[in-house]
This record gives C-alpha cells, structure tokens and sequence, in this order.
C-alpha cells in the first residue's frame, strides 16, 4: 500500500524463507475480502489496509482481532504497520534501490 519497492522486495524474500508461497504474496493485492484467506489472516490484511487508508482499526476489524490475539499483540499490530509505513516513507523518500540479485515482484497492493 505504501507503494515502497524496496520494502516490498525484501519483505517478499524473508517471506519465502519463511514458507509462505509466492502464491499467497501475490493473493496479497487481493486483499482482505478476497476468498482463500483464513479469518486470522483476512483481519490482519484488514488490519493494515484499516491503518493505511484511515489511521484507526475499525471497531469490526478490532473486534475480531481481540477475539484471535492478546492485547499486547494488538498493539504490535498497530505499531508494527505504522513503523513499516515509516519505514516505506524513509525507503522511498531516500531512493533506497532494490538489490540487483533479488527477483521482482510486480504485482502489489492496490
């Protein structure tokens, strides 16, 4: 969402390593109402997208997490998206370039 290149390519790698499939981080730009996710991961997705767009978690959204997490993991939740919107904002301010070595995926969140 934060249109941030670099932080996307390199959230993608740790991704990978982590085992999440290149299909599921293309099925990401989907978004949060897109069928295939789990509700844990819908929310998360909607979490953020929340976030981005309006500085606050939806009552809904809220709702639903606390149903999932604990409240200090809510609150990672929070600061965890604002500091990778910082990040991004630093990222692209700066013109951080992508590594050459790393693939490129195109296809990110609208």
């Amino acid at each position: 969402l934060c249109r941030a290149p670099y932080e996307w390519t390199q959230h993608v790698q740790i991704a990978l390593r982590a085992g999440i499939s290149s299909a599921e981080i293309e099925h990401i730009a989907d978004g949060p109402d897109a069928p295939g996710w789990s509700d844990t991961d819908a929310a998360l997705l909607r979490a953020a997208d929340e976030l981005h767009r309006d500085a606050c978690i939806a009552d809904a959204t809220w709702d639903t997490l606390a149903a999932i997490f604990s409240p200090e993991q809510m609150i990672d939740v929070v600061f965890t998206v604002g500091q990778y919107q910082l990040v991004s904002m630093a990222l692209n301010t700066l013109g951080v370039e992508i590594d050459d070595a790393l693939p490129r995926f195109t296809r990110t969140p609208a």
